[in-house]
Formats: structure tokens, sequence, C-alpha cells
């Protein structure tokens, strides 16, 4: 039975649809609302939004009306009791409401830590679309989620999710998995800051600083890791390849160096530029002679590589996706099963003593992803700490900081429950399931 007619299935033995709550009315926001009001079986009934009018306007475009904004909280939980809808500005206030999930939508490391722990902390389940968070303490969150009965998840619709899903279809066809990775479609410019774009991302109706984290490399590099992390997948090599190539050649350049690609292994993830995006790919390999003639004879080529892919990825309009498995199924579409690769952050000028690093997409750094262990080797700070981090020391540029470069913010939720996993992956298995103190078993 699909999704949809389940959702109305549920909705006929409940008396309601599955009720969402959303944190972030930005242009992602905007659309999974959008989105979801077209599916039966489940509803927005609160957003959140620091800027209220966009939280109520992301409502009304969509064609809903009467919302109801305010604090109090026992009105508000009436209010979505009785099928209505609220608005509010604080996404604390949102997560104690009676929905079934909560997604977060706002690309925020630190406000995704915040919403995903609250959420999974009163039992619900949570979805983010927020690659950000996930890469720098989604391993943790996860294992807390399964704890406790609730579900953590990326959401469908963006690469990372939809690149696992060809790498398990390869695997269930018992196709090895050679290299899974994606289509970068802005130039690679690591330099590049908001006010250097700022023109471009007024065109575009963009907000630099997002534009900035695409152009330089950030995204691509957060994407891959969470790909890498949820695949069990190494790293190709830091900041990966970004060779520039054509969907036909992806299977004879994505494979390794022995056979003519530009891999010194197989099992990793990487990146193209060129016409490649805005898809996905996965190249696998067989081995058996009966397998590789059929797969000539359907047009995949000669082999023993095939390249698989899929030409598109549909960001807020998909992710309404995952919410059917978490809250009829109890699965996650992607989360970390394995902690294989780190973002690390380059410096994009000279940094001076005593200045402040304004996070993913800013003035003062850009992503750069490696594998885990080489991270923890050369003490590297993750990405998603670095937001309001102060420079200990003058560095000089594309510098990667160390945790002796920087004084962080230990009073953030992000910065603490980093710390705890970091502690959890130091003293057993990333695959461990076994008791975090402080979170109730479901």
């Amino acid at each position: 039975m699909a999704y949809r007619e389940r959702l109305l299935e549920r909705q006929r033995s409940t008396g309601r649809p599955v009720r969402v709550g959303l944190v972030g009315a930005g242009q992602m926001g905007r659309g999974f609302v959008a989105q979801v009001r077209k599916i039966a079986g489940m509803e927005v009934v609160a957003v959140a939004d620091v800027d209220l009018q966009r939280a109520t306007g992301a409502l009304k475009s969509a064609g809903i009306e009467n919302v109801i904004t305010g604090d109090d909280h026992d009105k508000l939980t009436n209010v979505v009791a009785e099928g209505g809808t609220v608005a509010v500005n604080d996404a604390a206030l949102l997560t104690a409401l009676p929905v079934d999930m909560v997604i977060d939508a706002t690309g925020v490391p630190e406000i995704g830590a915040q919403i995903a722990l609250r959420s999974i902390l009163a039992g619900k389940h949570v979805g983010l679309l927020n690659v950000e968070t996930d890469i720098t303490v989604g391993w943790l969150l996860s294992r807390m989620a399964a704890q406790s009965g609730a579900v953590y998840t990326l959401c469908r619709g963006d690469e990372p999710a939809e690149a696992l899903k060809l790498v398990e279809f390869a695997r269930d066809l018992a196709f090895d998995v050679v290299c899974a990775g994606k289509g970068k479609n802005n130039p690679m410019r690591p330099h590049d800051t908001p006010s250097m774009l700022t023109d471009e991302a007024n065109r575009k109706k963009m907000n630099p600083k997002m534009l900035a984290s695409f152009v330089d490399g950030s995204k691509a590099m957060i994407e891959m890791a969470a790909l890498a992390n949820a695949a069990d997948l190494g790293v190709a090599k830091r900041g990966l390849s970004a060779y520039k190539t054509t969907v036909p050649e992806l299977h004879n350049v994505f494979k390794p160096s022995a056979d003519g690609g530009i891999l010194d292994r197989s099992g990793v993830v990487d990146f193209a530029t060129g016409p490649v995006a805005p898809g996905v790919f996965v190249v696998a390999r067989s081995d058996e002679p009966t397998v590789i003639e059929e797969m000539d004879y359907l047009g995949m080529g000669a082999g023993p590589y095939y390249s698989f892919y899929r030409p598109y990825h549909l960001a807020s309009i998909e992710a309404p996706l995952s919410i059917p498995p978490a809250v009829l199924d109890g699965i996650s579409d992607i989360h970390p099963r394995a902690w294989r690769a780190e973002v690390a952050a380059g410096t994009k000028r000279a940094v001076t003593a005593g200045e402040t690093i304004d996070g993913i997409g800013g003035e003062y750094v850009y992503g750069m992803i490696d594998s885990a262990e080489v991270a923890r080797e050369e003490n590297l700070v993750p990405l998603g700490l670095l937001a309001g981090a102060r420079l200990t020391r003058d560095v000089d540029v594309d510098h990667l900081l160390t945790y002796d470069d920087v004084e962080l913010d230990t009073s953030t939720t992000i910065y603490q429950l980093r710390a705890l996993q970091d502690q959890l992956l130091a003293t057993e298995p990333p695959g461990t399931v076994g008791p975090i103190p402080g979170i109730p078993k479901a």
C-alpha cells in the first residue's frame, strides 16, 4: 500500500491528519508548507520563525487562514488539538505543542541541535532540512532518538538522501558501491564571501550567505559528509575532486585509478562539476559474467563499472516524503550509521587574533571535508561549531582551523552535544547502541 493510502487510513482511524510542526519559514520552509498542504492525511499545524510575519505568511501563501499567534502554551495547544493552525516566534514553544513530527528548515547548526534535542526529549519525531546540524552531531542525535522511541532523520529531497537511495538500490542488487556523489552547479571559489556575492544573490532572490555557502564549496562538502556517514563510505580525498565531467562519463571517471579512473580506492564519496547537477549518482561494479552480459544488453555499458543516476532532487517539495516512514513505520530515511567524515574549516583570508567567525557561508571560513580519522589526528574543529568562535592567534589564508586556534562558545547546545558525541565515539564503535545517560528508554 502506498503511503498516500496509509495516511488516509490513519486519518480515518484516528480522526485527524498527521500533525507537523515546522521551524523556519524561509524559502525551504515556504515550499514545504505549500507541498504538505496538497498531501491528504498530513497538515502543517504550527510554524515557528523569529519573524512572526514570515511564519504567518508561509501559512497564508499556502491558503491556510485563521492562523492563531501568541505565546500562551495552553491556548495554542487547544487550537492545535481542535484542528486549528498556529504560528509562533519561539521554536521551543513549537516543540511542546501536540504535533507528531517537527521539521527544522533553519539551516543553522545551533538551532537545529536545539530543535532536535527538544523534540527527541518530548518523544516527537524530528526531520531536518538542516544537514549542517547532522554532520556535526547527527550520530548522537540519531542514537538518542532511537533510545527514546522517536525517529531522527534528514529529509528526502536533498542530495544526501537521494544519493543514499541509489546506494541502497545498488547494494540491494549485490553491486559493489565504488563511489556515490552529486553534481555541483556553482563554480568552486572557496574565498568568495557574502559581501562579494550580494548583487548575484539579489538577482537570484537568495540570502547572500546561503549563496556563499554554495559557491565556496561548503554546502557540497557538508552534503557529501552526510552521505558518507549515512552510507558508511569513505572520503575520496581532502576537499574531494570536483572533477568536471558529464553523466555518460561518470562510471569512467569515478572508479579506481588502476582501471583508468581518478580514485585511489573504492567505497568513497565525491562530487562532480559540469552538467551532472542537479542530479546524484552512484558508480557500482559487478564481476558476475552473466550480469555484465545482461547489463550490456540493457544499454548500461560494457561494464564492469556502471553509473546509476537520478537527474534531479526536489528539495522542500520532496521533504514531506520523510514524514510517513517516521510516523507510520518508525523508520528514518537517512541518518549517520557510522562516523566516517568531518567538515573542517579553511580560512578565506588571513585572520588576526580577536576576530570572530560568522559561521557557514560567511566572510571568514569555507568548509573542507576529510575523513573523521584525519580530522581527529589533526585536531580540526568541525565547521558546525565555529559560529561565534574567537580567533586566539593569527592565521594565514587557507589555514585549516584547529581547536588550538579558536575559543569556542562552550555554552551552546551543539557544543555540548558534540562533546558527548566525541566522548562516546572515542570509547565504543560507531554502530554500538547502548544507554546514554539522561535519555529515557522507550
